[in-house]
């Protein structure tokens, strides 16, 4: 049986953990993300749980060596585990993300995952370079699966919207 412990430096590791930012989008920490989800101790290992975005995702793999690296450079021993169930939405992202994906020029998402609007019905996008919501969908994939591509109609710039999952 593995020891879940309670470690002095249980919030030093999050942090650590917790500050890897996306490979995809640089912008965004793991965090903020929300697929960081929990950090615990066992048997003196720290051991992190993350979920990827979607199962396809291809950047799953070296955000998970990213987070082992930084805790094993922070002088933790260190372990990942992927975590399927339940699956990640964009209902995670905190609102810093958001703001920060915002800042960056991504489009957060704009509904709840849970509305079938959401996933059935034309969304209404925000441009982040300007906050009109005169935007019209390019392609439904803009540079990751994950993303969409738009065009703001007021100001002319593209951007990618994270869509809604």
């Amino acid at each position: 049986m593995v020891a879940v412990q309670t470690h002095p430096d249980q919030a030093l590791a999050w942090s650590v953990a917790a500050s890897v930012p996306d490979p995809e989008v640089p912008c965004i920490n793991v965090e903020e993300l929300g697929i960081l989800r929990w950090l615990r101790f066992e048997d003196g290992v720290a051991v992190a749980g993350v979920t990827p975005t979607y199962s396809g995702c291809p950047a799953v793999l070296a955000i998970e060596l990213a987070i082992e690296t930084a805790l094993l450079d922070a002088g933790f021993k260190a372990r990942i585990e992927r975590v399927m169930s339940p699956p990640w939405t964009t209902d995670w992202i905190s609102e810093t993300g958001r703001e920060k994906l915002r800042e960056y020029g991504i489009a957060p998402p704009e509904k709840s995952s849970g509305s079938k609007l959401a996933l059935f019905g034309e969304t209404t996008v925000a441009c982040p370079q300007c906050g009109s919501t005169a935007t019209e969908k390019l392609s439904e994939f803009g540079s990751t699966a994950c993303k969409a591509q738009y065009r703001c109609t007021a100001c002319a710039e593209p951007f990618d919207y994270f869509k809604c999952i």
